[in-house]
């Protein structure tokens, strides 16, 4: 499985753990859609899921005028994604990181997700710094 691949189906695990609040295995069972399961694809919900009280301090301490529990259920998903993969994937570059989660926002969220991940994750890349 390709990694962009990996990142999207992690998006939709993670969507469906936060919204649905199943268990993870399900989840991740229904994204793959019978698909064989990667080991990237499991780091990165797994990832997130074990270390999302740190992941949601990061993202709350760069939200101006939001909260995280009112942002659209994508983009608090690609943004715990994101920054799991920035904070705690060491192997994979923050730029790259990043560009995925402004990629993954164009085709999974609306007209100004993109912006707004770009925009939230710049702060956080300046705080990891």
């Amino acid at each position: 499985m390709k990694r962009r691949t990996a990142r999207e189906k992690a998006l939709q695990s993670l969507f469906q753990i936060d919204v649905s609040n199943i268990e993870p295995k399900e989840a991740m069972a229904h994204a793959l859609d019978g698909r064989e399961s990667d080991a990237f694809f499991e780091q990165l919900v797994y990832g997130v899921l074990e270390n999302k009280e740190k992941i949601d301090e990061m993202i709350t301490r760069h939200l101006v005028n939001w909260k995280l529990d009112r942002l659209a259920n994508v983009d608090r998903a690609i943004l715990r994604l994101s920054v799991y993969e920035m904070a705690f994937s060491h192997d994979i570059p923050v730029n790259v990181s990043m560009n995925e989660a402004i990629e993954l926002a164009k085709q999974f969220g609306d007209d100004k997700s993109a912006k707004f991940v770009n925009g939230v994750l710049s702060n956080i890349k300046s705080d990891l710094e």
